[in-house]
């Protein structure tokens, strides 16, 4: 009499994810198992491209490609990665932490489906599996629509502009939170705000508010000359039904691709539109910087408490002042400031200001971690973290604004 047992079948493997070391991602390790159960694997970044030629390979449904900032000096592999997946209708889910944006994007762009921050948002991996099963894709999804301008209209908009003397200093994050503060000031009778990303390279507003890069932006900056309110409307696009904003192009273009000319028929036509328009400045100065800075109410100056910003502080401060340009514009704004209680930094920061001849006008705190993943959230910090404080100083600071331009308002 036969006693064999029946052997218990192995779970189909429809899904691996793709790391360096996955137990740098035990939040994933967590999410796939409740997720998938024990049909998924794991590979590492050189086995994934071999693996995609054996046969087992045809039944897999996607990958969970996971980096962190270690991996971005390996970009060109994980692009290979993606691209041989795309190749045999392997979806991929991008799981990312503490990427920069423009590696981001370059991975993005390469096609993969999905993308979730980690640490993983609760539930949020789930959601995205149920995605690219069902053939949905980010770049699927409808855009929004194009808001409706009204045609001369003059609302001599405030141009408030925020430009980092050096990379990190924390100037896109203050742009997209003053922005987005500006748009939320007043419940009852809130402003009218537009976003204009300018740093046609790597502009970084579309990743921080998770909106779709319209190809109509090259179209409207490549003919400015026929632009008009339609024209510039569809180049915008809405966030929350609160805020409109100008994205950065979808692909990389030089910053001399639009003139002087073409930068002042954009900023009129946003401050007609607008109550306030700000503006995100690329780090290098251009030819168009100039205009910039002479339309601008105010031109906030991100620098950080260190020798590569006060050094840059400097040089900017003379190149102005060598072209007799309105320097008395410039409002420097000290990012990561010390605490009250650290005695010793706030006496560097007199220093730092002594020296290079400045008033350093706002001082905001480091708002740590929060930010980073607001930002990778594509939120902002009053959705995200509303207690942070940094989003307090930017919210105060957007009331004074609000306050001061009522009080102007009433004056004339």
């Amino acid at each position: 009499m036969s006693s064999s047992m029946p052997q218990p079948e192995t779970a189909a493997i429809v899904a691996c994810t793709v790391s360096r070391d996955v137990q740098n991602f035990d939040l994933l390790i967590e999410d796939m198992e409740d997720a998938l159960g024990e049909s998924w694997g794991d590979l590492g970044f050189a086995e994934a491209l071999a693996f995609f030629s054996q046969p087992e390979a045809e039944a897999m449904e996607f990958i969970a490609l996971a980096l962190d900032e270690s991996d971005e000096e390996n970009l060109v592999l994980m692009t290979e990665i993606i691209t041989q997946a795309k190749a045999r209708d392997i979806k991929v889910i991008l799981i990312a932490e503490d990427v920069t944006p423009a590696a981001l994007h370059s991975l993005l762009r390469q096609g993969a489906d999905e993308f979730v921050p980690y640490p993983l948002p609760e539930g949020e991996l789930t959601q995205a599996i149920s995605r690219v099963r069902a053939g949905e894709t980010a770049e699927a999804e409808p855009e929004p629509a194009a808001p409706q301008l009204k045609a001369g209209a003059k609302k001599d908009g405030a141009l408030l502009v925020v430009h980092g003397l050096a990379g990190g200093t924390g100037s896109t994050t203050m742009a997209v939170n003053l922005a987005w503060e500006l748009a939320n000031v007043d419940k009852k009778n809130p402003p009218s705000v537009c976003l204009l990303d300018l740093d046609l390279q790597y502009g970084s507003v579309a990743t921080f508010l998770d909106l779709p890069r319209r190809e109509a932006v090259y179209e409207m900056l490549s003919d400015t000359e026929n632009m008009d309110e339609e024209i510039f409307g569809q180049s915008l696009v809405t966030f929350e039904d609160r805020l409109q904003v100008l994205t950065a192009p979808a692909e990389m273009l030089p910053l001399d691709l639009i003139t002087s000319e073409d930068v002042d028929r954009i900023l009129d036509m946003a401050r007609n539109q607008f109550d306030y328009v700000v503006v995100d400045m690329p780090s290098t100065l251009v030819q168009w910087s100039e205009t910039v800075l002479s339309n601008a109410h105010v031109y906030f100056t991100m620098i950080e408490l260190d020798m590569r910003c006060a050094q840059n502080a400097l040089r900017f401060k003379r190149a102005l002042q060598a072209e007799e340009l309105p320097v008395e514009k410039l409002r420097y704004v000290l990012n990561r400031a010390p605490k009250f209680t650290d005695l010793n930094a706030k006496s560097r920061v007199k220093r730092m200001a002594e020296s290079l001849d400045i008033s350093i006008d706002l001082q905001m705190p480091d708002g740590g971690k929060p930010v980073t993943q607001a930002n990778d959230h594509g939120l902002p910090l009053a959705n995200s973290a509303p207690k942070s404080p940094l989003r307090r100083e930017i919210a105060k600071l957007a009331n004074s604004i609000h306050d001061l331009k009522g009080d102007q308002a009433q004056a004339a």
